[in-house]
């Protein structure tokens, strides 16, 4: 599969490095020279897959299934570096051949397209959990999280980065296509579609959704648990001191949107997402 180069985004000093088009796609560069091995890479039944774009909940969503699918205490979970118990397949460390000997079962991640992921998981062979965030508030999320980080140099304004949110030209691809591409497999016996909002909305259902999914067998006594359980890890990550003040929160947007941008972003949204049923709650 041909890889190309792709030219560091134009806004000045945006990122050090840059990105490169794989198959049409803009991934980050760390993702260079293992596309192959990653299509190759053997998935085991017993797996379990989160699957995201960037800034869709993906470390609340991993501590939720965690302590869903290990029974951990959510007190245990906050003294633990969750990252190290689920890799993320395409990141440098601690890379796919440390991956491949980690002891079942595994609970892997990846941003990456549904159309990237090892071929295995397009068969069926493992459990596959996806997870999508309305756009509006993950773009904020994710200009948040360019601007934190030091080795992406990320000094645009949010207007210049939502537009390139809007035009495909961020790490990982176009949002939209990531999506829909996984909306269209929701149906697939190995694969559990979840949307962020719903978590805040009603978690209740999406930890029932996720005890069936994962065969994790438990009384009522023990659901209720489980539940308040998830409840705390919900309220630890939204209202964290050391995050920024809301980041988490259902309708994030509209503390930064400007009615011209919105209005762009809707036009955007509605042309690019308009023959998909798929709905989001864009606040609670």
């Amino acid at each position: 599969m041909a890889e190309s180069e792709a030219e560091t985004p134009g806004t000045p000093g945006e990122f050090e490095s840059k990105y490169f088009e794989f198959h049409g796609v803009r991934l980050p560069p760390f993702c260079r020279g293992k596309m192959e091995d990653i299509a190759d890479f053997p998935v085991r039944p017993s797996d379990v897959w989160i699957v995201t774009y960037p800034k869709s909940g993906t470390s609340l969503l991993q501590e939720v299934v965690y302590l869903v699918s290990q029974g951990a205490d959510p007190d245990e979970i906050g003294l633990m570096n969750i990252d190290e118990q689920l890799p993320v397949l395409e990141y440098p460390q601690p890379g796919l051949d440390i991956i491949k000997e980690l002891t079942s079962p595994r609970l892997i991640k990846s941003h990456l397209p549904y159309r990237f992921l090892p071929s295995d998981l397009h068969n069926g062979d493992s459990k596959v959990i996806y997870m999508a965030r309305n756009p509006k508030d993950l773009v904020v999320s994710y200009y948040q999280f360019h601007r934190s980080l030091r080795t992406m140099s990320y000094r645009g304004t949010f207007q210049e980065f939502c537009r390139r949110f809007m035009n495909d030209k961020l790490g990982y691809g176009s949002w939209f296509e990531h999506v829909q591409e996984f909306w269209e497999h929701r149906m697939d016996s190995n694969v559990l579609f979840l949307k962020y909002e719903d978590m805040h909305r009603d978690l209740v259902t999406m930890v029932e959704q996720l005890a069936r999914f994962l065969g994790v067998s438990c009384d009522k006594a023990q659901l209720e648990s489980l539940i308040e359980h998830c409840h705390q890890l919900v309220d630890q990550c939204c209202n964290a001191e050391a995050l920024p003040v809301g980041r988490g929160r259902v309708g994030l947007w509209k503390d930064i949107f400007t009615v011209s941008m919105n209005e762009k972003f809707d036009l955007v949204y509605k042309q690019k997402m308009g023959k998909c049923d798929l709905m989001f709650d864009f606040y609670l």
